[in-house]
């Protein structure tokens, strides 16, 4: 496949240093191709852990077992959530703002759960069942119906692996909700705002309409759409989106939460299929905030994160990334291409 965008650059920016617009965030990534040939010497990464065992006597998620805060889990048989014993936010917080010259802060009530995938200890999403991706899925739409009805933001997540700070390999996610509106979604709202002002349609719908046979698509389906985003700054960040207008989880009816399941099921193992290992990442839903006005603007979508350049060499973010801008050492084409190329098993999942 031949990119009009990429190709029609002199030069050809494959293996130029060149900067990418992201219309979404309203800034700029430094691409520098070529970059993975340098030689490493850095961290590597640990090799893959053993196997785990199906249920974990030690494990503050599995069913039954008591959590850390002395409360015993219910003997779930499917999803599983709970208000997390540590939670960052608490509904009692009081709403006060506080001010001296230039310093301001403000209480932030809200609340955190976690949501258990799965009474398994052993798996993943890209070892659930299509069906047991669906139930993640339907607790998703829940949850963000429940907390919307207080809360301004929710925040659906996952941080999968140690390499992304999880502290337990069970698989699950959580979910935050606060009063306020967080900066990154803030700057989503204000570029989708600005664009269905300027163009009349959804930012995002655009983006997937331009993207649909593109050489940047990893998993294309009816209802939805995964692609590497020409400006993505992870090495095999991906964009997950919905091709029909959607603001919110719960506005996904039976049939795209089929597609989503079988959408995340595909794309979760073509991440481990690529380095032959569970691909860490952070994986979060952007959707409309709540106690707002009109949310035409906004179109649901999905950001992965995944750290890794190589199957043990990790991705920092540091001194130029950390002072100036975002910077990637592969292009969105090619890590696109090394996605779609990983042999997705066809074997069936294992229920959980």
């Amino acid at each position: 496949m031949i990119d009009p965008v990429v190709e029609a650059w002199p030069g050809g920016p494959r293996s130029e240093p060149h900067r990418r617009y992201d219309p979404l965030g309203d800034q700029w990534v430094l691409v520098s191709a070529g970059r993975t040939s340098r030689p490493w010497l850095g961290r590597r990464e640990p090799a893959i852990a053993a196997p785990r065992p199906r249920y974990d006597p030690d494990c503050y998620l599995c069913p039954g077992n008591v959590r850390a805060s002395g409360v015993r889990n219910e003997a779930y048989t499917g999803t599983f959530v709970f208000t997390n014993d540590f939670a960052a936010l608490r509904p009692e917080t009081p709403a006060r703002t506080w001010q001296e010259g230039l310093l301001r802060a403000e209480g932030q009530p809200g609340t955190s759960r976690v949501l258990c995938f799965s009474p398994r200890h052993d798996l993943t999403l890209s070892s659930m069942s299509e069906p047991a991706i669906r139930g993640v899925i339907d607790m998703w739409a829940q949850q963000t119906t429940e907390l919307g009805e207080h809360y301004r933001w929710v925040q659906v997540f996952e941080n999968r692996g140690a390499e992304m700070g999880a502290s337990n390999p069970h698989p699950h996610g959580q979910i935050w909700a606060g009063s306020a509106l967080p900066g990154a979604p803030s700057r989503e709202d204000a570029t989708q705002a600005a664009h269905l002002a300027r163009a009349g349609r959804r930012l995002l719908l655009d983006v997937a309409e331009q993207e649909a046979d593109g050489v940047r698509v990893v998993v294309r389906a009816p209802d939805w759409l995964v692609l590497v985003p020409f400006w993505a700054v992870w090495p095999f960040e991906t964009l997950v989106l919905p091709r029909r207008p959607v603001s919110r989880l719960t506005d996904l009816d039976d049939g795209m939460r089929d597609g989503l399941a079988s959408v995340l099921s595909e794309l979760m193992r073509r991440y481990d299929g690529l380095f032959d290992r569970p691909f860490p990442f952070s994986f979060g839903w952007h959707q409309a905030p709540f106690q707002e006005g009109a949310t035409d603007h906004w179109q649901l979508h999905a950001h992965l994160y995944p750290p890794l350049l190589e199957a043990q060499v990790r991705k920092f973010m540091v001194g130029y990334e950390l002072l100036a801008e975002a910077q990637r050492d592969i292009t969105p084409e090619d890590a696109a291409a090394r996605l779609r190329a990983v042999a997705v098993s066809q074997a069936v999942a294992v229920p959980g």
